[in-house]
């Protein structure tokens, strides 16, 4: 039996033409980070929205989204022809499809892996094409005897006159009051819509069709009952095996679902539960239906179904997705640590039934199980409203060291009042912060019933030794005095608040602790945006400038919250500022919270309205054009008020990046690593990148959530020249060394493309680093390239560790 990892290569397909692709690549990254970690050789093709197939290098599987180098592809990227794919494809051991949505959970690509005989991960073509039409699957589950409530379909040859015909029947018939409409072979929650009413219905499927996201749209009842999700897998004898449920806790009001954003970026707006709140004789039926119905498919490996309980007890299987999500804190890997498996662990054990049911003589081993490696503390979290964002970025650098050689990693979160948190792999991969100090302030009382739930499923596992390598240990509340005693290095991944304004690297340095980033003075300065817009003005550097601003204590405006008073301040700020619309940010605040462009004094009394009301959440539509929500920072003293820079506009389409002049600045945001020569230390720009935001202002989404946001790196020479890239990487080594960063940092900028002359719009010294985050693009467009484990590595080797 092949045990030498280094000769097990596998091929991770991603892409593809449903609006899914970049959950695709998520989910391809993921499965490389963690199985390339182990030693294994990873292949990644990837296959654009026409489907078309490309050999991609491993840094690309980083990007943001597929936008970020379609365009890059469709010039200098080499088709494969089916020939070369197969090619390819024979040369691995064994081939992991992680296209989401159509091509990818159809049947269609696992049809060509069959036609040529080629070993894959997954369920076959015809059960993912039985499995994967949700009204068909619908109709078929109801044959066999398992509930399901009845749907309609409508097709895109339909008339306007049927669906309108159908749609009032269905209503009419079902007694609806509210309903859900959603693309007959589309993913779990893109393109779905909650609806009140028949022309809302009607409305719905137009926008379907015309975007072109489906052929049949299904309509059904929007069910009750409580959402849960739940994940199969096959263990060594074939036998499928479901995981602990995970109940979906979300507000209902106001047509909301889980959609898109909840499910991919951690918010308060939904919480989870695993085990679900339901009874033991519940979660055991939700685990024998879902393994019936793997059976019954024919599915093989893994899977997830979503569904329902319902208020008179019936369970509804409402979703059947035969390729999982796999991003870093998925259900897949969420459910899977319950029972004691890592992420590579996971990864292993699939890969590994998938060798052992093919009769391959193949076994991905765990070469890092007996390595002595220096420990070190991750800590993340904390109390600003960019906790989410610390999580991500927490969790994805322990996740990441974990695979390195020198440093071995132990994860803590960051609570009220210095309280750290150490915790168990397990509860790491919960959904936010709230959500893991809550869990783990009952896991004892849990504790019991725990243990009999993944007791069951590990037997039925039929786990061997290593398998699942996460032993459970009861969370242990500590203060940040205790971590500090057990760790000589701290790497912090926490952004805002006393993890950012120097406070924490004070109490660092005072007793010797080693950690990332800047030093205290540094950090409290940068943390400060009004305090940096000044010393940068103030340098004189030629070719750097920073915006007009004005600073705003919210203290001047407690008694004079009134129509004319707001007026009077808005038309002050127009004339001061020389903007026809203005940016407000927090002083103190991270880089994305609390940033709003506001267009008139409507906005303006709406924005001191919520911070001084303790409003956290602006929904989508509270200010001029707001298409998302903007978390609102939690505690506020001073705002920045600043003329807005009107950009030129970018566009991603089809391959083709689209640009238009307007003002002749682009938004940039360039990456600084501190760099040893000849003995002596000096800040060195990385590659700049472009951000295209959808809207005037990159929302948090777009700056850290995969599969949103595009950042091209390096600029299109057509856009910027070379020569005036290079100025703008020399400014930033400038503005770097007279603030005083030291190991890396992240600097926000507009350029004017003409000249390559900048204007800082901020300074963030512990940058994001989550996984698909900016700053790991641009050191793998570094020559040689550096990748996100040796960045990281450099970072903490470079602060003496």
């Amino acid at each position: 039996m092949i045990k030498n990892n280094q000769k097990i290569s596998v091929a991770i397909l991603c892409g593809g033409p449903s609006l899914e692709r970049g959950i695709s690549l998520n989910s391809a990254r993921s499965v490389m980070d963690h199985l390339g970690s182990l030693g294994v050789n990873i292949v990644p093709i990837y296959f654009n929205e026409q489907k078309k197939p490309y050999k991609i290098s491993t840094a690309q599987l980083y990007s943001n989204t597929p936008s970020d180098f379609d365009f890059k592809l469709k010039k200098t990227g080499k088709e494969l022809t089916e020939s070369n794919l197969i090619n390819i494809l024979r040369g691995v051991s064994i081939v992991f499809p992680c296209i989401h949505g159509t091509f990818g959970e159809d049947g269609e690509i696992q049809n060509l892996l069959e036609k040529y005989n080629i070993p894959f991960i997954g369920s076959a073509s015809k059960s993912c094409k039985m499995a994967f039409d949700k009204h068909k699957a619908n109709e078929y589950i109801r044959s066999l005897g398992f509930y399901a409530p009845n749907s309609i379909v409508l097709k895109i040859t339909d008339s306007k006159k049927t669906i309108t015909q159908k749609i009032n029947k269905f209503w009419k018939g079902e007694k609806i009051k509210r309903a859900i409409v959603k693309p007959a072979s589309g993913g779990s929650s893109i393109g779905v819509f909650s609806v009140e009413k028949t022309k809302d219905a009607i409305k719905s499927v137009e926008i379907l069709f015309s975007k072109r996201m489906d052929t049949r749209v299904v309509m059904e009842r929007f069910a009750e009952g409580k959402e849960f999700t739940v994940i199969i897998l096959q263990n060594r004898f074939n036998m499928p095996v479901a995981i602990l449920p995970t109940e979906i806790e979300v507000e209902y009001d106001k047509n909301q679902f889980f959609d898109f954003r909840k499910k991919y970026l951690p918010t308060r707006q939904v919480a989870y539960h695993c085990p679900p709140r339901f009874s033991n004789e519940i979660i055991e039926k939700i685990q024998i239906e879902s393994e019936q119905l793997f059976s019954l498919f024919g599915m093989r490996d893994f899977a997830r179904f979503d569904g329902f309980l319902m208020p008179d007890g019936n369970i509804w299987f409402s979703d059947f997705n035969p390729i999982s999500g796999m991003e870093q804190n998925s259900f897949l890997f969420q459910q899977s640590s319950r029972i004691g498996f890592s992420h590579q662990d996971l990864l292993r054990y699939i890969v590994n039934n998938a060798f052992l049911r093919r009769s391959m003589n193949k076994e991905i081993e765990n070469p890092l199980a007996d390595k002595k490696r220096k420990p070190l503390a991750v800590l993340f979290g904390g109390e600003t409203a960019e906790k989410p964002t610390s999580l991500m970025s927490g969790t994805n650098v322990w996740l990441k060291l974990r695979g390195s050689e020198i440093y071995k990693p132990y994860p803590y979160l960051l609570g009220q009042d210095k309280e750290v948190w150490k915790l168990p792999y397990s509860y790491i991969l919960n959904h936010t912060v709230e959500e893991i100090i809550k869990n783990a302030m009952k896991a004892k009382k849990d504790s019991v019933r725990l243990a009999f739930l993944v007791g069951k499923v590990k037997l039925r596992l039929a786990l061997e030794k290593g398998d699942a390598t996460e032993e459970f240990f009861m969370p242990k509340k500590l203060y940040l005095n205790d971590l500090i005693k057990e760790h000589p290095f701290i790497f912090l991944g926490l952004h805002g608040g006393i993890g950012e304004n120097g406070t924490i690297q004070k109490i660092l340095s005072d007793k010797k602790i080693k950690y990332n980033g800047s030093d205290s003075n540094v950090s409290k300065l940068c943390m400060d945006k009004w305090r940096t817009s000044e010393i940068i003005k103030n340098a004189d550097i030629i070719g750097v400038s920073v915006a007009p601003h004005i600073l705003l204590s919210v203290k001047d405006f407690s008694k004079n919250l009134n129509d004319k008073f707001i007026g009077e301040y808005w038309n002050m700020l127009l004339k001061k500022l020389g903007s026809r619309t203005i940016i407000a940010k927090p002083r103190g605040d991270g880089c994305s919270a609390g940033v709003v462009r506001l267009f008139n004094e409507k906005n303006l009394s709406i924005y001191i309205s919520l911070i001084k009301n303790g409003i956290f959440v602006a929904k989508a539509g509270t200010f001029t054009n707001q298409a998302g929500i903007i978390h609102m920072p939690e505690c506020l003293t001073d705002i920045i008020f600043e003329s807005f820079i009107e950009t030129d506009k970018l566009k991603t389409s089809g391959g083709e990046i689209s640009y238009t002049r307007k003002s002749g600045y682009i938004e940039m945001t360039v990456g600084v690593v501190e760099k040893k020569y000849n003995g002596k230390t000096k800040i060195k720009a990385l590659s700049p990148s472009i951000t295209v935001a959808e809207q005037s202002i990159l929302s948090v989404e777009e700056k850290f959530q995969g599969g949103t946001g595009i950042n091209i790196t390096p600029p299109p020479k057509d856009i910027i020249s070379a020569k005036n890239l290079k100025k703008v990487k020399s400014l930033i080594e400038k503005v770097a060394e007279i603030i005083g960063i030291r190991g890396y940092a992240r600097i926000d900028i507009f350029v004017e493309v003409k000249t390559g002359n900048i204007i800082v719009i901020e300074i963030n010294t512990l940058p994001g680093l989550t996984p698909s985050t900016v700053i790991f693009h641009q050191a793998l467009a570094e020559n040689p390239p550096i990748y996100p484990l040796e960045l990281l590595e450099k970072i903490i080797k470079n602060n003496g560790y």
